[in-house]
């Protein structure tokens, strides 16, 4: 039987890497996100395998309920689910960081992974079987100036996955979180509003991470054999270190 994953977020960046490789692997693949285009093209380019798309904002749980309600029987049995939308808005200091932007990240990030982890969890109890993959970042361990926010909401996804293993212990489900570094996508633009020059100075000058190199760090986590559940993965790129620790001399 052909395996289903999920996957939010699946528009661009990890999401779309991550469905491209699974396809590959002739996995069926269920994409969320909010642009109803980009799902349309993703599934056109991946015709070879099953794919179901659905268009909606995880951020807002009755959207959720109503997706996780109407998936077709044909994928009903989701044996990966990998939370992966989430975004960055502005690089302000506390004092002067957009209200906005904050529950944004925090509806997305933090509520939207909930949503979708509460409602997929059951079926996968019920079968005694499944993987949560949860995309987080270094940000969710190491602070940085104007991270705030951002940040807090990752650390959050990485207790939540320790958390969530204490749940499932004894089921046979496995959860990881990824916690990836400074990967090249859209990540930066959407955090700068569509600034393209701010975005593209972020990545300039190094070799930073891929989409692709996510994908392929989540598809290893994936397959390893069931007894093994990779707990977490902090993955960054060779140009990119922890920063001093900052004094104010």
């Amino acid at each position: 039987m052909q395996k289903t994953i999920l996957i939010t977020g699946a528009t661009s960046g990890f999401g779309k890497a991550t469905a491209k490789l699974f396809a590959a692997h002739n996995w069926q693949l269920i994409l969320c996100g909010r642009r109803q285009d980009r799902l349309e093209t993703i599934q056109k380019e991946l015709e070879n395998v099953p794919v179901h798309i659905a268009q909606f904002d995880i951020s807002v749980r009755d959207e959720v309920e109503d997706f996780v309600s109407n998936i077709p029987q044909q994928f009903s049995q989701i044996d990966i689910l990998v939370n992966n939308a989430g975004l960055a808005l502005g690089l302000e200091g506390s004092d002067k960081a957009d209200l906005d932007h904050w529950q944004t990240m925090i509806n997305t990030n933090i509520s939207g992974l909930l949503y979708m982890t509460r409602l997929i969890l059951p079926q996968m109890m019920k079968n005694r079987t499944g993987h949560i993959i949860n995309i987080g970042s270094v940000a969710g361990s190491y602070p940085y100036p104007g991270g705030n926010t951002y940040g807090a909401s990752k650390a959050f996804v990485a207790q939540f996955s320790r958390n969530l293993r204490c749940d499932v212990a004894g089921t046979g489900i496995r959860v990881t979180n990824i916690e990836p570094g400074l990967a090249e996508t859209e990540f930066s633009a959407v955090r700068f509003s569509g600034d393209e020059k701010r975005a593209s100075s972020v990545y300039a000058g190094h070799e930073n991470l891929s989409a692709t190199d996510i994908a392929e760090t989540i598809f290893w986590s994936a397959s390893r054999p069931a007894h093994v559940n990779i707990n977490s993965i902090e993955i960054m790129p060779v140009c990119q270190s922890w920063a001093a620790l900052a004094i104010d001399k």
